[in-house]
């Protein structure tokens, strides 16, 4: 069974679109495991617009599934993540202008960089994952970073498939055979909802973990946080 790690950040831009603490996001992650998640997802950016520092730090003792912190590794979130020592830290090549993740790294490009920060995490025991492309030759370069999983950037996937287009699987197909050969885990987030979920895991050989926030929390407002998150679990048996 694939793992549903629930990115919380959505609730953490409607509280801080009140300048209060409601919703609380500490209250919310307890109840998302509550009602079945098996993971927590954030995604701090450096002008804390959702997500802030010290919603990482509020969250750690929380968090008894897996607690997975995504972002870009710059020195304040390299800190922030030796700090917390989540299960995971998914490395993602956001810049800081952007509105959401738009692209998976270079691996072969930045090579040495993600070299020397995932052994800096993975010196503390925290997992990492990289950001990708579902694009052979940066799976391949994946690989040479030495990180333990990737996770697969499935917006275009998730583009074609409301299009009606089936045939944007066959790249993600083709990595996930890949990363099984080389001995990467995988993990995969970005766009993936209700609509869409059981096709790309019926495909994906040994995904491990999808990462889901906007898509599962519009869901819920018309059909409940409780409700959706057993929905995407019985997707992803």
């Amino acid at each position: 069974m694939t793992k549903l790690s629930v990115n919380i950040n959505k609730i953490a831009t409607l509280r801080n679109s009140r300048g209060s603490d409601v919703p609380n996001v500490v209250q919310f992650a307890k109840d998302v495991q509550r009602f079945g998640a098996e993971g927590v997802t954030i995604h701090p950016r450096p002008d804390e617009r959702h997500i802030r520092y010290q919603d990482a730090r509020d969250l750690k003792p929380e968090v008894y599934t897996e607690y997975n912190i995504e972002g870009n590794p710059i020195e304040s979130f390299i800190n922030l993540v030796l700090d917390v020592k989540p299960t995971q830290v998914t490395l993602v090549p956001d810049a800081v202008d952007a509105i959401t993740s738009n692209a998976g790294w270079d691996t072969i490009k930045h090579k040495d960089f993600l070299v020397d920060v995932i052994k800096e995490f993975q010196n503390t025991n925290i997992r990492t994952s990289i950001f990708v492309d579902p694009v052979l030759k940066q799976i391949e370069g994946a690989k040479e970073t030495g990180t333990d999983r990737i996770e697969l950037y499935t917006e275009a996937f998730a583009h074609q498939y409301s299009k009606g287009d089936f045939e944007g699987i066959k790249s993600y197909v083709e990595s996930a055979e890949l990363a099984n050969n080389l001995g990467l885990g995988i993990n995969a987030g970005h766009d993936l909802s209700l609509d869409n979920i059981e096709f790309f895991k019926e495909n994906i050989p040994n995904l491990l973990e999808v990462s889901i926030g906007h898509a599962l929390v519009a869901e819920s407002l018309y059909l409940g946080v409780e409700n959706v998150i057993q929905m995407y679990l019985n997707k992803l048996k």
